[in-house]
């Protein structure tokens, strides 16, 4: 399957040309056009329990299946927030982790389910108890809110990462979350409170917006109603 990334950036669109049998799974609502041969359907994609299961981490019940059953066409995918998109490719070796409403798209071969996170992680990572888990075999495309940034760990590396610009990073990594500064006061005047140190080795998608400070942001302007 051939995909091209468009506009990328703040309003990144995905193109892929599909040929005749092949088929590709999105999140609900993320078609914007299609060629007429192709078939669209909705699907929980494993039944009610997973459908169920990703929503609790924050992803739609429903996903949207494409399918080129009468023969090849081109699809137009788009994420609901301003954003980047990237493209990882999985060989099986290893399951990626991702943040709620990061999951754009995947080929065939590509499987999306969720996973629960301990106690602590699940309460203060920002994430909740559960995230996105995608393994399998195939292209998984994932959306961010701003522009998406590799960061890139060696064997040992570590780095400190706010929860609210995580997008995805491989399940083998080791991550704890910890005050962002000595102190809690301390902590809290900086305006990060906890954040998230990892040990390499592997690649964390970060974004280059964190929604959660953009929405206190937006907030500022919006006219409040007075009693």
């Amino acid at each position: 399957m051939q995909y091209e990334l468009l506009n990328q950036g703040a309003f990144a669109m995905l193109r892929l040309r599909l040929q005749q049998g092949e088929r590709v799974k999105a999140e609900s609502g993320a078609m914007v056009s299609m060629s007429p041969t192709l078939e669209l359907k909705g699907t929980t994609d494993g039944g009610v329990l997973k459908g169920i299961g990703r929503m609790l981490s924050g992803e739609s019940f429903f996903f949207q299946e494409v399918n080129a059953a009468r023969g090849g066409g081109e699809l137009m995918l788009a994420p609901k927030s301003l954003g980047d998109i990237r493209a990882v490719e999985l060989d099986g070796s290893y399951t990626l982790l991702v943040q709620k409403d990061g999951f754009l798209a995947g080929t065939g071969g590509i499987e999306v389910n969720t996973k629960m996170q301990n106690l602590s992680k699940g309460i203060f990572s920002g994430e909740g108890f559960f995230v996105v888990e995608i393994s399998g075999r195939g292209t998984v495309f994932l959306s961010s809110f701003g522009a998406i940034h590799e960061v890139k760990l060696g064997p040992g590396e570590e780095v400190v990462i706010d929860n609210g610009h995580l997008v995805a990073w491989p399940s083998h990594m080791s991550y704890g979350i910890e005050k962002s500064s000595k102190g809690w006061v301390s902590s809290w005047k900086s305006g990060e409170m906890l954040v998230c140190r990892f040990r390499g080795e592997g690649t964390i998608l970060i974004q280059s917006r964190n929604p959660a400070n953009f929405g206190s942001w937006l907030r500022r302007f919006i006219p409040t109603s007075s009693s």
